[in-house]
């Protein structure tokens, strides 16, 4: 699986959560803290931030509400 694969994954599961309703690139960069065209870039495998591949497989190796556990820190920590 390539990191592209993970972020239109992600923004698709985002997108699912929010009663199907689009997000555009725009409103997802700005949420994250990055450009449009670093999103871009992501999401069509252009650019591939280090570090998500190994945050990917981490997460993969822990068990479903553990994963909920360590996110709910990480979002915690971004207050």
């Amino acid at each position: 699986m390539q990191i592209n694969d993970l972020f239109n994954i992600l923004h698709n599961s985002l997108e699912s959560q929010n009663n199907g309703k689009k997000i555009s690139l725009q409103d997802m960069a700005d949420s994250l803290g990055v450009s449009m065209r670093t999103y871009q870039d992501w999401k069509l495998g252009r650019a591939k931030p280090q570090a998500a591949s190994m945050v990917m497989k981490m997460l993969g190796r822990l068990d479903d509400d553990e994963i909920i556990r360590a996110v709910r820190k990480i979002n915690k920590l971004e207050d």
